[in-house]
């Protein structure tokens, strides 16, 4: 018998008068028909339904804490990332709210694309997504171990390249030939996991309000340095080699590193060199600086859209007493439909000025100053930082007071790559 004819009959039976003493009541007897027939798998038309929607997406997506038990190690690597922040931040969030206002933001998924990627393959599930992300805690995974390991290819065809997710089965992706045999899941070799194009579906692309050229705008033509010709892809820096285990109790061998190191990390330090040259002419001194980008794509990267690199020179005269400071900063300006400058890349219409180092760049500074007096020596002090967030008072504000460390979040923070110092002798 269909759930139809099965609630079709009980309704028969109530209804033709047999609710007498010895009968249940015909609301109770209604209710259990009804879930009997939801059990059964079917729901009658205007019944309510409750689709548990982060249940349908953790189905397909399992939560990285199921990955935890037998991979300690990855998970521990993983919660230390920027990656596992990537929608818990107080900047996203803010920013999320901000987009959702605008008029781009009808697009709800845009920002997920990046931030959680497996909402292309739950596209019907975004509102999830942004309520756990406005929870301030959310539950559900942004970038952990599915949204990874359960792509098979990517399509470098598309812009952004597009993942190719399989779901509707057991089968994890990733780099190992040798994959050991569990219960857990089968493991299965993809060759992507080796090559930059897994990392592209994120890390291609700026969103904006207009198209503002490049189609490889957020890296820049990385795909033309010398670190890609020579064979370096994404994992050679930000996934380095390791010995180590896969899963827990396994034979140690060469693992890939998952805390996907940076702007955070001691990598940071390898970003840039800084070439110092100081020239005492009587009362004027110039310092000449060469800022080297090591890195084989735009330093900064341009999104988010308040991402800058500050170079500052400090002058530190007699007692040590700071005689001149200026610097370079190294990002880009937008501008908004208004003409008004944004840090907001969503909003942006138009570039109004762009200092990113290109891949591998060379940039010369010059700076001129009175030559400090009175004193026999003079400091010069080169710092070369990731920039703090910036942007207008009010979004700022929701940062700090939504941070559980308040102003002393790392965002509010600059982040030293390199430093030179030198004691300059005035001359005789």
């Amino acid at each position: 018998m269909t759930p139809e004819r099965c609630l079709e009959n009980k309704v028969v039976k109530i209804m033709d008068g047999r609710t007498g003493p010895g009968h249940r009541p015909v609301v109770p007897i209604v209710a259990l028909t009804v879930w009997f027939c939801v059990l059964a798998g079917w729901v009658p038309e205007g019944a309510s339904q409750d689709p548990r929607p982060q249940a349908i997406v953790e189905k397909a997506f399992p939560h990285s804490n199921k990955c935890k038990r037998c991979h300690e190690r990855v998970f521990e690597e993983w919660e230390l990332s920027p990656l596992s922040k990537s929608i818990h931040s107080p900047a996203f969030r803010a920013s999320l709210d901000l987009f959702l206002k605008s008029p781009g933001g009808k697009d709800k998924s845009l920002c997920f694309r990046c931030h959680a990627p497996h909402v292309r393959a739950v596209a019907d599930h975004v509102q999830l997504f942004i309520d756990q992300t406005m929870s301030g805690d959310p539950s559900l995974d942004g970038v952990a171990c599915s949204q990874c390991h359960l792509i098979k290819q990517v399509d470098r065809a598309k812009h952004p390249p597009e993942p190719n997710y399989e779901t509707d089965s057991k089968i994890l992706y990733g780099p190992y030939k040798d994959a050991v045999q569990n219960l857990a899941h089968q493991s299965k070799e993809a060759d992507v996991f080796q090559k930059s194009d897994l990392c592209l579906n994120c890390h291609q692309s700026v969103p904006s309000a207009a198209n503002l050229g490049k189609a490889n705008d957020l890296l820049g033509d990385w795909d033309k340095s010398r670190a890609v010709k020579v064979g370096r892809e994404c994992q050679y820096c930000h996934m380095p080699e390791q010995v180590g285990e896969s899963a827990n109790g396994e034979k140690k061998r060469k693992v890939a590193n998952h805390t996907f190191p940076g702007r955070i990390g001691k990598l940071r330090q390898e970003a840039a060199k800084l070439d110092v040259q100081t020239n005492v002419e009587g009362d004027k001194t110039t310092v000449t600086i060469k800022v080297k980008s090591l890195v084989p794509h735009n330093l900064p990267t341009t999104h988010p859209g308040w991402a800058t690199v500050i170079l500052n020179l400090e002058i530190k005269g007699k007692n040590l007493t700071t005689v001149f400071t200026d610097n370079r900063i190294y990002g880009r300006t937008y501008l908004n439909a208004k003409g008004e400058k944004t840090v907001f890349d969503f909003e942006a219409v138009k570039v109004l000025d762009d200092t990113v180092l290109k891949p591998e760049e060379t940039r010369v500074e010059t700076f001129s100053f009175p030559t400090p007096k009175d004193t026999r020596t003079f400091d010069v002090e080169v710092t070369l930082n990731y920039g703090p967030i910036t942007g207008p008072p009010s979004f700022l504000e929701r940062v700090e007071a939504e941070s559980s460390k308040g102003s002393q979040d790392l965002v509010f923070q600059p982040i030293e790559i390199v430093r030179r110092t030198e004691n300059v002798p005035v001359g005789k």
